[in-house]
């Protein structure tokens, strides 16, 4: 299988390269990215020899509908992963512009010239948050509505529309996946864990939201790659499938974990003021592709968890590079110094 993945700097996109080399011999990934400041050619630097001759990475943006048919047309792939993406809901409350641009504009584009260049499967990767928040009880299923709370998950409920249009439409074979909360390394140090990681790791205060006591449903990166493979080899066209642990655990409780790891005070913590349109809990019916695809994690939270933890301890380097980004340290200083 020769497949066009979009994206593939990013967090989620890197790992799946990574597990598609290492358990798909032969198969070739070309990685199309813009290499934002999320998305790092130097997370796929250390692929092993025997990888790199299966691997190209092509600078681009897939809002650019000549350069991805030209791209597509060159390599005559047999499947588009598409996992970019602009994901952080604070830069998109802040300005929508960009999110709407890569995460609607861009997945139409991929799915006109995937259709024009007869490329045969499309996998979408979307997110838990397009369904909005729940209550105290009840799990996410794939039958359920769309209610994006956020312009971040507003952006990926339209791109998943466009992916269904395509289905209905044209016969495309689309297939969209929709998971929880991801950790693992390589994570930009802007989400939850890698930013309580390396704040604490600099003893630097710990911004939390509120009260702390919003719920997050949470995978290992590497079950969610694992997932992914699953559904592009065995996903039937036109379904969505909800991958996630049953790993559901308060906001807090992962800071507080990660403080203990770390061996710091939990006097760290900084309660900040509520972001806009805070989703309360998100929790993931994941049955479907338990049942229909056979897949289910492999990894524990608690040891997951702290294998992440101690990556980014033995990798400061890494992630050291991107909090001195003047980019990251402006966004910081703007946003969590309103609250």
């Amino acid at each position: 299988m020769k497949i066009l993945v979009t994206g593939g700097c990013g967090f989620i996109g890197s790992h799946f390269i990574r597990h598609v080399l290492k358990n798909r011999p032969q198969a070739r990934i070309v990685n199309l990215d813009k290499l934002t400041y999320a998305g790092r050619g130097r997370n796929l630097a250390n692929l092993p020899i025997a990888h790199r001759k299966r691997y190209k990475l092509v600078r681009g943006d897939i809002s650019d509908r000549r350069q991805v048919l030209s791209v597509m047309k060159k390599h005559r792939f047999d499947a588009v992963v598409n996992s970019a993406a602009e994901t952080h809901v604070d830069r998109s409350i802040l300005d929508a512009t960009p999110f709407l641009k890569t995460n609607v504009i861009g997945t139409q584009v991929l799915l006109e010239c995937a259709r024009q260049a007869g490329i045969k499967k499309f996998l979408q990767i979307s997110t838990d948050e397009v369904y909005g928040t729940l209550g105290a009880r009840g799990k996410f299923r794939e039958s359920d509505p769309l209610r994006p709370n956020s312009p971040y998950s507003a952006s990926k409920a339209a791109a998943d529309l466009c992916c269904r249009g395509a289905h209905e439409t044209y016969g495309q074979w689309v297939t969209i996946t929709r998971c929880s909360n991801n950790y693992g390394p390589y994570q930009f140090p802007e989400k939850l864990i890698p930013l309580m990681v390396t704040n604490a790791l600099q003893d630097r205060p710990l911004p939390v939201y509120g009260d702390g006591k919003n719920v997050r449903d949470w995978i290992y990166a590497e079950d969610h790659a694992a997932a992914l493979l699953r559904v592009l080899d065995r996903g039937a066209p036109g379904e969505i499938y909800n991958i996630g642990s049953h790993e559901e655990r308060r906001n807090l409780e992962i800071v507080h974990r990660v403080l203990g790891l770390l061996g710091k005070p939990k006097s760290l913590v900084r309660h900040v003021r509520d972001r806009l349109g805070h989703d309360r809990r998100y929790a993931i019916d994941s049955r479907k592709i338990r049942r229909e695809l056979g897949w289910k994690p492999a990894h524990d939270f608690s040891d997951a968890l702290e294998q992440t933890v101690a990556w980014y301890c033995v990798n400061r380097r890494w992630w050291q590079r991107l909090v001195r980004l003047r980019e990251h340290r402006k966004f910081q200083s703007k946003y969590y110094k309103r609250r």
